[in-house]
């Protein structure tokens, strides 16, 4: 059936790097949604209201909301989907993170909502009631639901939006709070006693945390998130795979909304190869990044020493070196300064975000002394960096 929508729906849906092709994905998403929630409502609510049952209705409203998410999800899409203008020269595309997050507050709202009514039905319990065909219609309801998970899952994989997969986790949700109010009511069934309150309370529980998880996957690319490793190997590996390119480091993204992404990157290159060939190699690669990457890439270009044996080797020796010291952390821009009476070694070193300043300064210090051991000439001039990967070693 996905592939079934996705085929029908989505013109060159094979081309996922385009906006219009990410939004044709974003409507069909919303619609789909729009229309399943709301069916879900329309059915939940007649069996919460036959059945006295505020579990059952809160779940209902939940997929209200969820309809109400996907209304505005598609508003989002649609806006975010205008091209760049003189006030907003990288487009609008961050409008799609504004919608999810006003998403957010409205499933935080209906969970708390009825946070609230289940604890009036805990004081003030109703009888319920039960039919079968409700409970089938409910079970129903949880294939239904988990078909939307896995619908939202393949369309955020297909386009790495984390809206979608964000909407995919809220479905798994849904399927969880459905099972333990047909839980609920097959108990009072069973034993005759009326947890239908607390599961009601379980139930909007489980809802505001999906709320506080959208909102935190949507306020991390507005905040500033550091580069995804995978992502980090993908731009390296396009920049290194150039002739003329021995490295690269210091890569920086930033996002302006799903699919839109600025980068900067220090690209090495060897420092006796005449600057205006270097040069022409920097402007073909940052050519085809908007191209083969749909990232609009400006790289600063390094030169760095790959001939000359002796530098080769003082660099390998900091870098083994260091590596003893502390595997964690890298170095990169070197060069060397060669003199009888003192070697000046400048580089940069790479520690993690974690290291504050004492233990940054005691890993500088006992590299240099670790170095002087080597040769009582080093001298180091040191520029600590903090790595911009999430969770991954700069190399």
């Amino acid at each position: 059936m996905t592939e079934f929508l996705v085929r029908h729906f989505v013109k060159n849906y094979e081309e996922t790097e385009k906006v219009s092709v990410r939004t044709a994905y974003g409507v069909l998403a919303s619609v789909v949604g729009i229309f399943c929630n709301v069916f879900l409502f329309a059915v939940k609510w007649m069996i919460g209201f036959f059945l006295h049952s505020i579990a059952v209705m809160a779940d209902a409203f939940n997929n209200l909301s969820d309809a109400g998410s996907s209304i505005i999800g598609l508003v989002g899409v649609k806006m975010a989907s205008k091209p760049a203008d003189e006030d907003h020269p990288f487009g609008h595309g961050r409008i799609e993170y504004i919608a999810a997050l006003i998403v957010a507050f409205l499933v935080l709202q209906v969970g708390f909502t009825f946070f609230k009514d289940s604890i009036g039905k805990i004081r003030e319990p109703e009888e319920l009631k039960f039919q079968l065909v409700s409970i089938i219609i409910l079970i129903l309801s949880i294939g239904v639901k988990l078909w939307m998970g896995y619908f939202n899952r393949t369309l955020g994989n297909k386009i790495n939006s984390k809206v979608m997969l964000a909407t995919a986790a809220d479905a798994m949700g849904d399927v969880i709070t459905t099972s333990a109010t047909i839980l609920a009511i097959l108990f009072w069934k069973v034993t005759g006693i009326n947890i239908d309150g607390f599961v009601g309370i379980g139930v909007s529980l489980v809802v505001m945390w999906a709320g506080v998880g959208i909102a935190k996957d949507t306020l991390e690319p507005l905040i500033g998130e550091a580069v995804d490793p995978e992502e980090y190997e993908r731009i390296t590996n396009f920049v290194e795979g150039y002739d003329g390119i021995v490295g690269s480091h210091d890569l920086i993204v930033h996002n302006y909304g799903p699919g839109r992404s600025m980068a900067s990157i220090h690209a090495e290159v060897p420092n006796d190869v005449d600057i205006e060939v270097s040069h022409e190699i920097i402007d073909r690669i940052e050519r085809d990044a908007i191209k083969n990457l749909g990232i609009f890439l400006v790289i600063h270009m390094d030169p760095i020493e790959t001939k000359d044996t002796y530098v080769l080797q003082v660099r390998e020796q900091v870098e083994q070196t260091l590596d003893a010291l502390d595997p964690a952390v890298s170095i990169h821009d070197f060069r060397m300064v060669d003199g009888k009476e003192q070697v000046n070694l400048i580089f940069d070193m790479v520690v993690p975000f974690e290291y504050d300043k004492k233990k940054q300064d005691e890993l500088r210090m006992t590299l240099i002394k670790l170095l002087q051991i080597v040769d009582h000439r080093y001298q180091c001039v040191i520029t600590l960096e903090r790595s911009y990967v999430a969770s991954a070693k700069e190399s």
